[in-house]
């Protein structure tokens, strides 16, 4: 068994894990412990992410998560064979931590280091999963800042289907939450309202959907949700649930379009859908059903692996060391990259 340390830091959860692997075999890697710190309360003050505390804050706890997970596992520094961290997309200066964090420990270790792409690792998330998908599949990637449609063919090799042209799911969440008045982060807040109120309260825009392609729009229907709020004045607090739950109708609608859309186009029956809006569970409840409709296989991560983390980094990482696809490297110098398109990763990633 060959182990893998991930290291996650590319925005304000900082994540840590091993992750072991059977080297030629096609043998699914297993996770060995994960240990995962969020910034939300330190962010809360500000309503959003603060790029320079992040960073501060991830040199804090990046050493004292990997010595935790390492207890967990019951290993030793000296067990690991390779060290994995998120090389982007992200914010630079966290990303630089983790990146920084990695090659010294590679260094110390004489150990080979491996940059991973963020997106991949959310794609290749359910690989943890107790019921991990088989290639090839639809990814419905909603992470953060990103929405897209990707056709999955196998390990690198990615066709980007669609993408969103402004606001991601996971903004319009966010976005139309702050806009109500309700804390930070909006986007599981929103969800929450939403469960008190009727989705049919308010008829809000699904913008993009019948656009002819698999493309995501957002902006305008945090545009509408904006006008609402102003239209209802003194009623809003009143009326929250009922808006809450019709904005996160029409995200849902959208994302189940176009999703299925992609599905019919691609003639795959099987479906991954990954990143932090993956945990919403009247997503997870449309689509499931939808899929079970149409003899679709749908695979999730586990509720605790939809956010940001150092396991999907490891995973990614063993995958790609597991079918040689992965460029290692023992000179230990490192860049990131905040912007970097996952359809780019057609070949090993190299660092």
């Amino acid at each position: 068994m060959k182990w893998v340390l991930g290291i996650e830091s590319s925005c304000d959860e900082t994540g840590v894990a091993v992750v072991g692997y059977q080297p030629g075999t096609d043998a699914t890697p297993v996770l060995g412990a994960h240990a995962l710190h969020s910034q939300i309360d330190m962010h809360q003050a500000y309503g959003g992410v603060v790029p320079e505390l992040a960073s501060r804050d991830h040199i804090r706890r990046v050493l004292p998560l990997t010595d935790q997970v390492l207890s967990q596992a019951q290993l030793k520094l000296s067990d690991i064979d390779h060290v994995a961290y998120t090389r982007g997309p992200g914010l630079a200066g966290a990303l630089l931590v983790g990146a920084g964090v990695a090659c010294a420990l590679g260094a110390a270790l004489e150990r080979p280091v491996l940059g991973v792409h963020h997106l991949e690792g959310h794609l290749l998330s359910p690989f943890l999963s107790a019921d991990p998908p088989q290639f090839p599949f639809v990814a419905l990637l909603v992470s953060g800042g990103h929405t897209q449609l990707m056709w999955v063919q196998g390990l690198g090799q990615y066709t980007l289907l669609g993408e969103t042209i402004d606001d991601a799911a996971g903004e319009a969440f966010d976005k139309s939450a702050k806009l109500m008045g309700l804390p930070y982060p909006g986007g599981p807040a929103l969800s929450k309202l939403a469960d008190q109120g009727n989705p049919q309260a308010f008829k809000l825009p699904r913008p993009l959907m019948h656009s002819g392609n698999l493309d995501f729009s957002f902006a305008g229907l945090k545009t509408a949700v904006l006008t609402q709020v102003r239209k209802l004045g003194p009623e809003l607090e009143a009326r929250k649930p009922d808006l809450a739950a019709s904005t996160q109708a029409a995200i849902v609608e959208v994302l189940l379009k176009k999703t299925l859309t992609a599905l019919q186009e691609t003639g795959v029956k099987r479906l991954v859908v990954a990143g932090g809006v993956g945990a919403n569970a009247n997503l997870r409840l449309s689509l499931t059903q939808a899929c079970e409709r149409r003899d679709v296989q749908v695979h999730y991560p586990e509720l605790s692996l939809c956010t940001d983390n150092g396991a999907m980094i490891a995973m990614a990482a063993a995958l790609r060391l597991q079918a040689g696809l992965a460029d290692t490297r023992t000179d230990y110098g490192f860049d990131v990259r905040p912007r970097w398109p996952l359809d780019e990763l057609t070949q090993a990633i190299s660092i």
